[in-house]
């Protein structure tokens, strides 16, 4: 580990990596990359439906790789490719502007839609129209953390393989089933075929979450569905839904952004089913 095997940019291994920044190489490779500690540490932990791990390759400084030594162990026992690495060489790969040293060459982990609707789920995240990766893997990441069984990407979203995606989602990418291309319309069919009550989250809603939690009617099965973080959702989503819900605002602040929205109508949902399942 004495010695970066890997000094050209130009390496065959590194162009291929490289081009993963690209939805169109993700797309036909099917393949993404994971950057940082967190990130690689549950790529090398993760296996796919089929049990096969999905973490495939390994890119390492020598420095991370003492510092994160276990990371490194257990992406060898994951069977995947370790590469030990110049700096140059890792940044020339990385998305950020400051590289952690360990970058992880993955398989797409997304779920079939009917898987997650299979799986009988009680609080989903729908993402319809939103474009800004930054804000996607946010919201999956308060999905995961709220404790919901999926996530949905609709056909007008962005990639969820997009490295800002990948980074804001903060390894929770890892944590739960993801759908992605589903079409709006069959997103929501779907999940009330399921059972699944689907609230559309806009701030022109007709319903308030507060009144919503005081009429006891979010402790079933539910779904959530969000918008575009400039204009929200269009009339014909928020009609598909069984009602539409903004969150209130009771200080001077004229919205919440997509994220905070989403936390807080997850939560309020996680904490109505809580409720139900003791009583």
């Amino acid at each position: 580990m004495g010695t970066p095997e890997l000094i050209s940019p130009r390496s065959p291994r590194v162009t291929a990596a490289r081009r993963l920044a690209r939805r169109a190489f993700r797309g036909k490779e099917r393949r993404f990359i994971a950057e940082g500690p967190q990130a690689v540490r549950e790529a090398a932990e993760h296996r796919g439906a089929d049990g096969v791990p999905t973490l495939i390759e390994l890119f390492t400084t020598v420095e991370a790789a003492e510092r994160y030594g276990a990371i490194v162990e257990a992406a060898h026992a994951a069977g995947a490719q370790v590469h030990y690495a110049d700096p140059d060489v890792v940044a020339d790969v990385s998305q950020t502007v400051t590289p952690q040293g360990l970058l992880g060459v993955c398989r797409f982990l997304d779920s079939p839609f009917e898987s997650v609707l299979r799986a009988r789920p009680r609080l989903v995240a729908v993402l319809a129209h939103v474009r800004d990766p930054g804000n996607a893997g946010t919201v999956l990441r308060c999905a995961d953390a709220a404790g919901a069984d999926a996530v949905v990407l609709t056909d007008a979203s962005v990639d969820l393989y997009n490295p800002k995606s990948v980074r804001a989602s903060v390894g929770s990418l890892f944590h739960l089933p993801v759908a992605v291309g589903v079409p709006v319309e069959e997103a929501v069919a779907g999940l009330r075929g399921a059972g699944v009550r689907v609230l559309a989250a806009d701030g022109a809603g007709d319903d308030d979450l507060d009144d919503e939690l005081d009429a006891g009617t979010m402790g079933g099965p539910t779904a959530w569905i969000f918008g575009n973080e400039a204009w929200g959702l269009p009339a014909e989503t928020r009609a598909l839904a069984d009602a539409v819900v903004r969150v209130p605002i009771h200080g001077r602040a004229e919205s919440l952004n997509l994220a905070t929205a989403a936390a807080v109508c997850l939560y309020a949902s996680a904490r109505a089913q809580r409720v139900r399942t003791v009583s």
